[in-house]
Formats: C-alpha cells, sequence, structure tokens
C-alpha cells in the first residue's frame, strides 16, 4: 500500500513480486508461501501460515495411534503366545503352531504372523519416536511465535552481530513475551489462524519490517563475503558423482537441496562449503546483482578460487569464514 515499504521487502524473481514479511519462497512448490516453516514430503506441501496447527495437530495424533497400535501388538502376541511357551529347567520350548486346545481364535497366530506383529511394533516405536521429537521442535518454535526458518534468521542476526562487533541487539519482532498469546496465534477454536498472513502484531520497540531488514542486511553480508570460484573441470550436476574422487562420493551433502552443472570457466559465487563440496551461485549472466544465478552444491575438486575476490575485487588471503 506505501510504495516507500519497497526497500524493507525482498523481492523474489521467480514471482516477480515482493515478498510479505515472514514469506519465504518455496523451490518444491515453486511459490511464495506465507509464514513458511518448511516442506514436508511427507504431506507433499509446506507448513505454514494456513495449516501450522493442523500440521502440529498431525505431529501429535500420529504418535498418539503408534502408541495405540503398539499397545495392540504388544497385548496381541502375549495373549497369542501365553498358553504356547513352557518353561523346563533346561530349555524353553515354543509351540507356534495353531492353538488346538481354544478353538476361539479365528485367524491362526503362526510364525509369520508373530514375525509381522514384531516388525510392525518396531515401526511403530520408532515413528513414536521421530514424530514425537518433531512435535516438541514444533511446539517449541511455536512457544515463541516463531518458524523454523525464522529460527535460523535469528541465529544467523547473532552470528552476523559477533562478527562485525556492531554493538547492535536483534529482537525477534513476533514474539510477543507471553507463551499463551503466541499460542493462539496459531490454534484457535474456529481452525483458522489469526491474522490475514501478511500484517503481524509485533512487541515493544519493533516494527513491522524489523525481519525483513535483518534479512536484508544479511544477504548483503552474504554478498560480500562470497567468494569468487572458476570451474576447472566440468560437472553434470548428479548427487553422487563417480568421477570426481571416493570421498567426494561418499560426502555428498544430505540435504534437498540441488547441485549445480559446471563447464569449465564458470564463474561462480561461493558462500558456504564443506570440506569436499561447496555451495554457491553460478553467474549466468554478467548484469551484477540483477543477472541470473543458478545456486547449488558443486564438489570442490572441479573449481579454484580466483585471485580477486567477486563483489570487492580485492585480493582473498585465505579462505573466509564458513558460515
Amino acid at each position: 500500500e506505501k510504495s516507500q515499504d519497497c526497500m524493507y521487502l525482498q523481492y523474489c524473481k521467480v514471482c516477480q513480486s515482493y515478498k510479505a514479511p515472514r514469506s519465504h519462497h518455496c523451490r518444491k512448490c515453486n511459490r511464495c508461501v506465507m509464514k513458511m516453516d518448511h516442506h514436508c514430503p511427507w504431506i507433499n506441501n509446506c507448513c505454514g501460515y494456513q495449516n501450522h496447527a493442523s500440521f502440529t495437530l498431525f505431529l501429535l495424533l500420529a504418535p498418539l495411534g503408534c502408541i495405540h497400535a503398539s499397545f495392540i501388538f504388544v497385548m496381541t502376541m502375549y495373549t497369542q503366545l501365553y498358553n504356547r511357551i513352557s518353561f523346563g529347567w533346561s530349555s524353553v520350548k515354543i509351540d507356534m503352531s495353531a492353538a488346538k486346545r481354544d478353538p476361539r481364535p479365528i485367524i491362526p497366530f503362526g510364525l509369520s504372523a508373530f514375525a509381522a506383529s514384531l516388525f510392525a511394533l518396531g515401526l511403530a516405536l520408532g515413528t513414536t519416536i521421530a514424530v514425537g521429537m518433531l512435535f516438541i521442535i514444533q511446539m517449541k518454535v511455536i512457544l515463541t511465535n516463531k518458524t523454523s526458518i525464522e529460527s535460523w534468521i535469528e541465529e544467523k542476526a547473532k552470528d552476523r552481530i559477533q562478527y562485525y562487533q556492531t554493538g547492535e541487539t536483534f529482537i525477534f519482532p513476533y514474539d510477543m513475551g507471553s507463551k499463551w498469546t503466541n499460542f493462539k496465534q496459531v490454534f484457535t477454536w474456529s481452525g483458522i489462524p489469526e491474522g490475514d498472513g501478511l500484517d503481524w502484531p509485533v512487541r515493544d520497540g519493533c516494527h513491522q519490517y524489523s525481519l525483513t531488514i535483518e534479512q536484508l542486511k544479511q544477504k548483503a553480508d552474504k554478498r560480500v563475503r562470497s567468494v569468487r570460484y572458476r570451474a576447472v573441470e566440468d560437472y553434470s550436476g548428479v548427487c553422487c558423482p563417480v568421477t570426481k574422487g571416493v570421498k567426494t562420493f561418499f560426502t555428498t551433502p544430505c540435504t534437498e537441496e540441488p547441485r549445480i552443472a559446471l563447464s569449465k570457466g564458470d564463474l561462480i559465487l561461493a558462500t558456504r562449503g564443506l570440506k569436499h563440496w561447496m555451495y554457491g551461485e553460478k553467474i549466468l549472466d554478467s548484469a551484477g546483482d540483477g543477472g541470473i544465478r543458478e545456486r547449488g552444491w558443486f564438489p570442490r575438486k572441479c573449481v579454484e578460487k580466483c585471485q580477486y575476490d567477486s563483489e570487492t575485487d580485492q585480493p582473498v588471503d585465505g579462505e573466509k569464514k564458513n558460515r
């Protein structure tokens, strides 16, 4: 509504529009999602403003259902095996055949049924632990009125301030200070979250664009500290390249982030990296910040550092701090 507010917002080159506060672009859904938390492959959708409460309830009900199933499996195996195990002084004899003394069971509980029940019990317990931990993580971010992405942004803000020793203090604007107030912004009796997903209440001392201003600072900081590399080998963009060395093959990043294909001579702005892999942007157009870039991982052995830094054109004495 106010054109001067554009200076506080990030621009999405894919959607060709400004991002609303707390919004992020999802590569899987190919759209900007309001209050995006993450993209969940299990629901084949993003978890964000509209479905954050439903997703969290799913993380609660799935472990409860698995606990119920585990109880059924345990009681089934116990009742079916109770009259089939005789304990002697020196040996244990297990008769897994159909019960002859009690003809009431309709379905015989044989060895295959026992193995399937034991396997299903393991899956149920594993799901209870894994999904239950996700539920706890989601509740922590909801009670502080954050998303998983915003928690990462806050950590990077503290890291940036400490790195440059600016003396500034970053206050997360959407944490209202009360866990109950934060909880009510996500969970409502009507099932419809509060607000419209664009404008959010903020705490005292902050304004509507406090988080987006910090994101712009982090983006500018990343551009300044990026290092220019030049490709010295071709790379097809496969996840686990066989021809780039055994260590590169077995240490491929375990992430959904893409890989980028490289041709000899390509220029890449690297922003972070591992021992055998690097992440950065391949410059496809020489139009500076307005140019089109392709981001992703690539093997470290396929590139070599240029003599001058890409953004400042100053000599690089060594590897920049890996963020």
